[in-house]
């Protein structure tokens, strides 16, 4: 009899564990994974789309619009998981209300952040198939960890992406398309004409035509103008003339070791620099200038910590500045549509002297480099401080070593007088040249909020 009870009392024990371990089981597998998104994975992204725009060459101005756009996305999903920050939407020319989050959704906003920059980025480039055969690869990661929350969040990252796409469509990219070809004066002396070694015609002369981000227009922060025109020895145009000439003889002499010409190969940053060897032609691919300050953004964020939503307000400030830089300059390049260096002193002091760098395609007048040098070391400077020191490693994968900075100003010095000891920029181009891009750049940071407390400094909280 004692037997039969220690019997029951072993099976009801049983019965006990078995239904505990039911319940702790049924209740591990129906509790939800969560996917995990580092800042890191945000980084990787945005280089993966400088990696597909190398591939496809795209100029400079075009590369500026292609960052602008899908961090601009991304920006206005992320926005939703910090009370601090604020909608772009009616501060952006033309940007209406992005479409809100359904809260009864499980939405992760990193992960709906990186499906919007990619989806974007994917519409702004040749080469879909690499944009999609990464993001494929990610979102089949992600959906094995939670299906559920990874289709509502790609699900809002796909219809904020569309807002922006429909947005984008009408900033009159499309219809510079098919405008006509730049014409060359070659009746006057002033006017520029193409350079060697391909002689190409002058790239995206529309580009003042393309909508702005923040600034009022094209032709807001049109700079001083230039030393006038002039062959006389004495006058201020042909002292600048002789300048360039004498740099890079200098630096061709010094031949490598010449620090000056480390720094202008380091700021070379041009996507498509073609060389000659006998009948075969070849072209060197590598990122663009904006794609340089793209990458020093990428270095401050992870030298500050910044958090996934801090790292995306840096892009995107830094893109918007970087874009609408790229709009200021090139309408005064086609205004002013001065003569390159190289042709005037072949023309009229050395015609066996070539820069150092290969002269792009495009009028002198302003600096590119200092314009979009400028506008992002201004934006840098107030995400992070003034006396932010870095290394920039950017051009590593380029065959050039690490150089250092004090601050993003510094780094902006020296970008802008590497086109001088590149032999492709007058003195004036690049002092005013980087004076029009710091111009620029306060603006940028004076009229563009997007925090609720708009004199926040985001670096130093």
């Amino acid at each position: 009899m004692r037997w039969l009870e220690n019997k029951k009392r072993t099976n009801m024990y049983k019965s006990l564990i078995m239904g505990f371990s039911l319940i702790v089981f049924t209740s591990c597998q129906q509790e939800p994974k969560t996917i995990e998104i580092s800042t890191d994975q945000y980084h990787a992204v945005v280089g993966r789309l400088t990696a597909v725009m190398v591939h496809d060459i795209f100029s400079p101005p075009v590369a500026s619009r292609i960052y602008n756009y899908p961090n601009i996305a991304a920006y206005e999903v992320i926005k939703h998981q910090n009370k601090d920050y604020v909608t772009l939407s009616g501060q952006l020319h033309g940007l209406s209300h992005v479409p809100q989050p359904d809260t009864t959704q499980q939405i992760d906003y990193k992960v709906a952040a990186i499906v919007a920059y990619l989806d974007v980025g994917k519409a702004l480039v040749f080469s879909e198939d690499r944009i999609e055969t990464y993001s494929d690869s990610l979102y089949g990661s992600w959906q094995t960890i939670n299906k559920k929350t990874f289709e509502d969040s790609k699900a809002y990252g796909l219809s904020v992406a569309q807002h922006i796409k429909e947005w984008l469509a009408k900033d009159n990219y499309a219809q510079t398309r098919t405008m006509p070809k730049f014409t060359v004066n070659t009746e006057d002396p002033s006017r520029w004409q193409p350079t060697p070694p391909d002689y190409m015609d002058g790239i995206e002369p529309h580009w003042r035509k393309i909508r702005p981000s923040i600034i009022d227009s094209a032709a807001q922060f049109t700079p001083h103008k230039h030393p006038e025109f002039s062959l006389e020895k004495e006058s201020p145009f042909y002292v600048e003339v002789l300048e360039t000439h004498q740099v890079g003889k200098t630096i061709k002499e010094e031949g490598e070791g010449s620090e000056k010409l480390e720094i202008a190969q380091f700021w070379d940053c041009n996507p498509y620099v073609s060389t000659h060897k006998g009948h075969l032609m070849f072209a060197t691919k590598k990122i663009t200038p904006g794609a340089h300050w793209i990458g020093i953004c990428k270095i401050a964020c992870i030298k500050a910590n910044a958090d996934f939503a801090k790292t995306i307000y840096a892009y995107t400030k830094t893109s918007i500045a970087i874009s609408d830089a790229f709009i200021s300059c090139w309408d005064e390049k086609y205004r002013s549509n001065l003569i390159r260096p190289e042709t005037l002193i072949n023309q009229h002091i050395d015609e066996n002297w070539e820069p150092v760098l290969q002269t792009p395609p495009f009028p002198e007048y302003t600096s590119g480099h200092s314009v979009v040098s400028g506008a992002a070391s201004t934006v840098l400077t107030e995400i992070f401080g003034d006396q932010f020191a870095f290394d920039d490693d950017t051009e590593v994968p380029y065959g050039l070593p690490v150089r250092s900075f004090t601050s993003f100003n510094t780094a902006a010095d020296e970008a802008a007088i590497s086109r001088l000891y590149g032999g492709i920029h007058y003195r004036s181009a690049i002092d005013l040249g980087l004076e029009q891009g710091r111009n620029l750049g306060n603006f940028v940071i004076n009229r563009l909020k997007m925090t609720q407390n708009h004199s926040k400094v985001v670096g130093n909280p």
